[in-house]
């Protein structure tokens, strides 16, 4: 059996970045952060569903318009900017898919059902694929450990890891439209491929290990409903590319314009945790201490860690916060904490810095 070190609450950083990595580590609750944290927020849970509707709309209107303009333009250059723009736009449009599993959907009405006839069917990533995968990750007894479907401990594995954790998401266009051509309807006769394609194709995780279960009650019609929805629209698709109705440059500008928003999201998920827990059940504040905040001046990640995500770590402190009210939260604790709380170390500056730390931090370890 192997060793646990304590570390106490408001523990000097360098208490845990010091640590000896044959000792995995358990991180006491910090009470002071836990209560505060949820005094001074108990009037921001509920949605705001004009933000919501506004907020995604615009992202799609603004999306969908620049992929039209990459496609259509004459100019390299334009076409270019306009995929640039259509990348940034569109992701965060995809990032709603992470509300959609928090927010109850009689407090956001119709909206999940938008989202996917809009967005989660024609980009081949409905909400079903982290519906019923992204609420284990917020368990205290699962968060971190090997039935984690989100979590890999990156910054204990081998160097490479990290550049090719982000290098194999340019793939996920191509592997999308097999998993729903080819896999949806040959599964659908043949049940132990099916059994493979529900356990191991029909989640957006990270850990290759995990198996999902097969869904039950109304998550199992959403899914079937949404999963031959992505399967004729990808099917459809590959037909008419076949017979020139799509051009293939405009084919290969939406694949390039998808493969680019996934890598954006494979880089800010590299960047969502310290990704330093070795499998062991961690404590809230541990889990806290072990994700990210980059919280302003910065503006930067308003692009590259959108619809609320530059605040993660305070999300897994406060998971039922709404994306809008993040700002307000941090704000509030920051104002009630001393500065030697816990509460800051989950504070970074950049994601280049959040990066290169990841990467000094596994070459160091191997």
């Amino acid at each position: 059996m192997s060793s646990t070190t304590i570390i106490p609450e408001n523990a000097p950083k360098a208490a845990v970045d010091g640590r000896q990595n044959a000792a995995p580590v358990f991180v006491a609750e910090d009470n002071e952060l836990i209560r505060t944290a949820a005094k001074v927020t108990r009037d921001l849970n509920a949605p705001k569903p004009a933000i919501y509707w506004a907020d995604f709309l615009a992202s799609l209107l603004i999306g969908y318009g620049s992929l039209a303009g990459a496609i259509l333009s004459p100019s390299t250059g334009l076409a270019i900017f306009c995929g640039l723009i259509a990348i940034l736009a569109l992701y965060r449009a995809g990032s709603f898919i992470h509300e959609l599993t928090h927010v109850r959907r009689n407090a956001l009405p119709g909206f999940h059902f938008v989202w996917n006839l809009l967005f989660g069917v024609p980009m081949l990533i409905p909400s079903f694929m982290y519906e019923g995968i992204h609420s284990i990750h917020h368990r205290t007894k699962k968060y971190g450990t090997v039935e984690d479907p989100e979590y890999l401990p990156l910054a204990l594995m081998k160097p490479w890891s990290v550049p090719l954790f982000v290098v194999v998401a340019a793939l996920a266009p191509v592997a999308l439209l097999f998993r729903y051509a080819i896999l949806s309807p040959l599964s659908a006769i043949i049940p132990p491929l099916r059994r493979i394609v529900v356990e191991r194709y029909s989640g957006l995780i990270i850990n290759p290990d995990f198996r999902r279960k097969s869904p039950e009650g109304d998550l199992k019609r959403r899914w079937l409903a949404c999963e031959i929805g992505a399967s004729i629209w990808a099917i459809a698709l590959l037909a008419m590319v076949a017979t020139d109705v799509i051009p293939m440059r405009a084919f290969l500008i939406f694949l390039g314009v998808m493969s680019g928003s996934v890598i954006l999201n494979q880089i800010r998920t590299l960047v969502a945790h310290l990704w330093e827990n070795d499998g062991h059940e961690m404590s809230v504040t541990g889990q806290y201490l072990d994700s990210v905040n980059v919280p302003p001046p910065g503006t930067l990640p308003a692009l590259w860690a959108p619809v609320g995500l530059r605040y993660h770590a305070l999300h897994h402190l406060l998971p039922g916060v709404p994306y809008h009210s993040l700002g307000e939260a941090h704000r509030r604790i920051a104002a009630e904490l001393p500065k030697n709380s816990n509460f800051y170390r989950a504070d970074h500056d950049s994601l280049w810095t959040l990066i290169t730390g990841l990467v000094r931090g596994s070459a160091g370890r191997n």
